[in-house]
């Protein structure tokens, strides 16, 4: 590992403290009475002198693909994107993509676990690959371009390890029908390489869609060290023990037919509040690590 990516991971880690999670913490439970359009000015402002926020997914995140078809994810598809197959390893069979992320995340400004709903798509106009946010579910306040400074949406929230291995993952949502009970051996499960497509140029045009749906801002993108996206865990679906699923248009009577498990943590960069970048590829990414550690 070169001296700029652990630099690069040492800044990212620096960034995050709990002292200022909790000052975050406090004046968000302020700012979640103002309307939102002034919500998102005191952010604007208040981020322009610390442009870029560290944003650290803890090991054993996990991501479950669906096979999905186009009338299932009408509403989430703009004229801007458009459906192509996909698939979470390089050498898998690619299909319409709907993933389910779970993770634990501890952030500039929030510090909790995170459950995720996207559909993988095409922006038109970059020819990007993009992750689009349908669904969320969070233990802890954040902050949604939509809708503002928001509390917990989730009655219970367990994402955890055992001794023995097993990963465990209970939530319920407190204001709709979501909820995943899984839980899936870890252990011994070879890492093999990722569709880079996705998960590098996917990573670099991230959207939301629906509900969620952003007032029509660029896609933006996360600033990472692309080797934290070659490979992960190739968890073979069918020891996957899924008691219970329905996250958005996912529900438990259809099978995921990918899963993985990235077993280190991945440290990214952004921006506070979301702003479209130039990046395309690894090497732009590699150029804009140096370009941070080096200012």
């Amino acid at each position: 590992m070169n001296n700029e990516i652990i630099e690069f991971i040492k800044d990212t880690e620096n960034k995050i403290t709990p002292d200022g999670i909790a000052t975050t913490f406090n004046n968000a439970q302020k700012l979640m009475k103002l309307p939102k359009f002034v919500q998102n000015l005191i952010v604007k402002q208040n981020t322009k002198p610390n442009q870029y926020m560290g944003f650290v997914v803890e090991p054993y995140s996990l991501f479950l693909a669906y096979e999905i078809t186009e009338e299932l994810v009408k509403k989430y598809i703009t004229d801007d994107y458009e459906l192509v197959p996909i698939s979470i390893f390089d050498q898998s069979e690619k299909k319409l993509c709907a993933i389910i992320g779970c993770f634990n995340v501890h952030t500039s400004v929030f510090w909790g676990s995170r459950f995720e709903l996207y559909v993988i798509a095409k922006n038109k106009k970059t020819n990007l690959i993009s992750w689009l946010i349908c669904d969320y579910e969070s233990n802890t306040f954040h902050f949604d371009p939509g809708k503002g400074f928001i509390p917990s949406t989730l009655r219970q929230s367990v994402f955890t390890t055992s001794y023995d291995g097993t990963l465990l993952c209970h939530i319920k949502s407190a204001k709709s029908s979501n909820q995943i009970d899984l839980m899936v051996d870890i252990n011994q499960h070879n890492c093999i390489n990722l569709n880079q497509r996705l998960w590098i140029e996917g990573n670099l045009s991230i959207d939301y869609a629906g509900e969620l749906d952003n007032n029509g801002n660029d896609p933006f993108g996360l600033i990472f060290d692309p080797m934290e996206m070659k490979c992960a865990q190739h968890i073979e679906v069918d020891q996957l023990q899924i008691n219970s699923l329905e996250f958005g248009f996912i529900n438990s009577q259809m099978k995921p037919y990918e899963a993985c498990c990235f077993p280190f943590a991945q440290h990214y960069m952004t921006t506070i509040f979301p702003a479209e970048n130039m990046m395309k590829d690894e090497n732009d990414l590699y150029a804009k690590i140096s370009e941070i550690v080096n200012t």
